[in-house]
């Protein structure tokens, strides 16, 4: 029973990071298409703190050579629950097929830097409200 609860709380864990993954990446997109299909609220600022906090908490920890926390959270709670591999539901294998993948750390670092730019470059492109000029006709 203690390992059916380990791999429960491992596998939530495993959603979160691919729910933190789906924010960063479909936050962006949205900010974009916000800024066309004139979206006010991908200009909340709140949002895009917290939106520019998260990629630059990855592009750091890819700079640094650190392994995503919960990751080593997820894994430890398998290890503990006597699980090798993964070999779950339908959703936890695809679930971890998205999120963990293999190449070599200088792809991670180049594409993790590139996307936190083009999150950085979208404050100057789609000013959040806060910080919008007040010349801003898009506004």
């Amino acid at each position: 029973m203690p390992e059916l609860f380990l791999l429960r709380l491992a596998d939530a864990i495993l959603v979160s990071h691919v729910l933190f993954v789906a924010f960063v990446v479909l936050g962006l997109l949205a900010v974009y298409a916000g800024y066309f299909l004139h979206w006010q609220w991908v200009r909340n600022s709140a949002f895009r703190i917290i939106h520019l906090c998260a990629i630059g908490y990855v592009v750091g920890q890819a700079w640094l050579g650190f392994v995503c926390p919960l990751t080593t959270w997820e894994m430890a709670l398998r290890e503990k629950a006597g699980v090798i591999a993964y070999s779950g539901s339908f959703i936890q294998y695809w679930l971890q097929n998205l999120l963990y993948y293999s190449a070599p750390d200088w792809v991670f670092i180049a594409v993790y830097t590139l996307f936190g730019s083009l999150v950085l470059a979208s404050w100057f492109v789609v000013r959040p409200n806060r910080l919008a000029s007040k010349r801003d006709p898009s506004l």
